[in-house]
Formats: C-alpha cells, structure tokens, sequence
C-alpha cells in the first residue's frame, strides 16, 4: 500500500518538519507564538491532510467529515473519565471508534458518487449531530457538552496508583502535562503531524494512491478494465476518517471537553475550504490552508475598534476614525469576510489553490535561468 519516497520527497519531509518544529520561532513575529494557537494549527492540519487524501486522490467530496472529528472527540473524553488520563489510551480509542464509523458511513454512502456521495456524508453528519445534541444525552450530555468530572472512577489510573491533583486532573502523555495549552501539548501535536504527513506523501506515492488517481480520472474506465474501484474508495474514507478522528482525539487531549457542535455541517465546511484554499491534491496544500484559516479566526477575530486606534495613532483623527471604520468591517466579527475575500481571490486568479502560486512563481524563475542560460551560451558561441 505504501510506496517508495524519491530524493524530493525525503527533501520535503525533512523541510516540513524543521518548520513544523521550529514554529515558535518564525511565529512569533506574526503574533501566533502562543502555544494553544500553535496546537490548533497542527490538530486543522491533520484534519486537513486526511480530507485531502479522499478529496484530493479520488475526487470523492465529503461534506460530513466533521463526524468523524465529533466521534474521535467523545471517544477520548470517555477513556479520560473511565480508564487514564494517558493521551495514548484515548488517541487510540478514538481511532478505533472513528475508524468503524467511517467504515459503516462510507460502505454505504460510497454506493453513490457525485453530488448525491457528497449530499449523504452530509446527511449523516447531521444525523449524527442531532444524536449527540439531543438523543444519546446520557452518553454525551447534550448541548453541555461531556467534560470530566471529579467523580469519574479512571480505573486503570487508580489501580496503577497514580497520584490525583488537586481539583480535575489533566491530560498527559506518561506523565507529561498536555493539557493547559503549554508547550508539551503543541509538539506532541507537532510529532503526530508529522507522523501524519510522513504517512501522506507515502499513501500519494504507492500503487494505492495511484489507482485511487485513476479512479478520479476515469471510474468508468477502470471498471471496464476489471477493476473495482469499490474497496479502494472505502479504503480511502476510512483512512481519511481516521486522521479525522485523531484530529478530535487531539482536541480533547489538550482541552479535555467534547461539544456536538463539532459535528455540525460548518465544521465539515471548514475543512473543505482549508482543502482548497491551500490546494487540493498537493501534500503541502492542505496545511497551508489550515494554518491560514485558523489564523485569520483567532488573529483577525482579536482586532477590535480600540486595538485598531491604538494601530492607527499615528495618522490625523479624521483620516484616522475613517480608516478604524473601514478596517473594523475585517476584523473582529467580521474576520468572516476577510476570509471570504481571500479565497475569492484565490479560487478566482488560483483555482489549484496557494501551492498553483508556488508553482507559477517557481516556474517563473526557472524560465528566468534558462533564458539567462541561453543568452550566456549565445554569448560564449559568438566568441
């Protein structure tokens, strides 16, 4: 299943993680440094590349993945509360959990394609919301949201003697502090990431990752050759569900609360804006997307009328009141259509998404040398 990786490839992997690794550094210019924002980036990426790996190979548009993320979610919460507060215990709960949904979901919705695919993933995450939200209470506690509690019984860490602090316990990774949003949590984010990716650029590189590209090319085709594209498609959703459900495993690893509202159709659009914005298909595409979009929300989100004077002081008070109001429209509550107006721009002058950038402007500079190339043989010709 999985394939061999070429010299580039190593080449990308290693880059991807020196800036995945050093992200406190070249972050903090930018005012992203903090370590809970750094964890959002890592938990949207995976989220991001494992959507891409169904969307982008296969063609296959899902609009329910956030179910995936919901159940991953609720999945760990529970391992905190009845077994360790060991975020190994939980992740891989929640990827069993994640991984059997994604199974039934997609064994059944992959009987169609097209529209009517995209239309039923997005039934049965809205099924799946409103259970959580209003049917299975006990199990998920509704619109509260399920939490931990001082009475959860944690057996396993109780039977192995582990001391309780004061007040709730936290998350750790053998004895480790995860939650809190400090720094342990964001690189172990940071190494599932990374993990994550490794696994992408091998599933994109193997037999498997080419035949699920032939199956967006020309299903019809590969059926009449003999092949079924069935098992591969299924195999595909479950893969990409899983790296949903580490997403959410994630979530609840460094911030111990699972909500429905992760279940909900605008979080499943989310992740095919990241898809897209960043492009769809590439491997660095979808980490791009992610990382913007979470940085628009909490950077652009925190810009108020005050902080925007406060920006601006420096300019006349007419000019400055008039620029605070325009600006005030793009930020705060309206970050939503800064965002709208950047993937605009970019579905419009980019439609392979950022990474179709990247290329233009690299093979800008590739045509540059090889006209510099050229006119330097001319040169050495005439003499």
């Amino acid at each position: 299943m999985f394939g061999n990786m070429t010299g580039k490839d190593w080449l990308l992997f290693i880059g991807f993680t020196i800036v995945v690794l050093t992200a406190p550094i070249w972050l903090t210019p930018l005012g992203a440094a903090y370590p809970a924002l750094m964890q959002k980036f890592c938990i949207f990426a995976i989220f991001a590349i494992g959507f891409n790996i169904l969307f982008g190979l296969t063609g296959y548009l899902s609009f329910g993945h956030a179910a995936f993320l919901g159940v991953g979610s609720y999945a760990g919460v529970w391992m905190f509360k009845l077994f360790s507060m060991n975020v190994v215990i939980s992740t891989v709960f929640a990827l069993i959990c994640s991984g059997l949904f994604a199974l039934v979901i997609g064994y059944i919705s992959l009987r169609r394609s097209g529209i009517y695919f995209s239309i039923l993933t997005l039934a049965f995450a809205q099924m799946m919301y409103n259970v959580a939200y209003s049917v299975l209470t006990p199990i998920t506690n509704g619109e509260t949201g399920l939490q931990l509690s001082l009475s959860d019984p944690r057996h396993l860490d109780r039977a192995l003697g582990v001391s309780e602090s004061i007040g709730l316990p936290r998350t750790s990774f053998f004895g480790i502090d995860i939650s809190g949003g400090g720094m342990p949590g964001f690189y172990f984010c940071a190494v599932l990431l990374i993990i994550c990716f490794f696994l992408s650029i091998r599933i994109f590189r193997s037999p498997f990752g080419m035949m699920l590209r032939a199956i967006k090319s020309n299903q019809m085709r590969m059926k009449y050759t003999g092949f079924n594209p069935k098992p591969y498609l299924l195999a595909a959703f479950v893969i990409s569900g899983l790296y949903a459900g580490l997403a959410g495993a994630l979530m609840v690893a460094t911030d111990p609360l699972a909500g429905a509202e992760r279940m909900q159709w605008t979080a499943s659009g989310e992740v095919v804006l990241m898809t897209i914005l960043g492009g769809v298909g590439t491997l660095v595409g979808p980490v791009i997307g992610a990382t913007l979009i979470k940085y628009f929300e909490n950077i652009f989100s925190a810009f108020n009328e005050n902080a925007l004077n406060v920006t601006f002081s420096f300019l006349p008070a007419d000019i400055r009141e008039l620029i605070v109001e325009l600006a005030s429209l793009f930020v705060g509550e309206g970050w939503f259509l800064t965002l709208g107006l950047v993937f605009m721009i970019v579905v419009i002058f980019l439609p392979g998404g950022i990474m179709e950038g990247v290329g233009r402007i690299k093979a800008l500079f590739s045509r540059k040398k090889t006209q510099d190339d050229a006119a330097q043989g001319s040169v050495v010709a005439a003499e």
